[in-house]
């Protein structure tokens, strides 16, 4: 279940609705006067793992390289290590 900071557009009255993304799309045709609020920046999606996800494997499974070296040797094998 992910969590919707919303705003009303008229009244200004903030509030989270928690539900899954089908049910948030429903949510939204049914609650025109409500709207996404991005005022927070805790709160908006960010990108804060990109270009950091290649390090983090390397921490965590020190011996996936080793992994991906064997199977890059193999036929046909578009495989690189990290």
């Amino acid at each position: 279940m992910a969590t919707y900071p919303v705003i009303n557009r008229e009244s200004g009255e903030q509030k989270e609705v928690k539900m899954s993304i089908h049910e948030w799309t429903e949510w939204c045709k049914e609650n025109p006067d409500w709207t996404r609020d991005w005022s927070d920046p805790s709160t908006v999606p960010g990108c804060g793992e990109v270009g950091e996800i290649y390090d983090r494997l390397k921490k965590s499974h020190p011996g996936w390289n080793d992994v991906l070296r064997k199977v890059s040797k193999q036929p046909k094998s578009n495989v690189r290590p990290v």
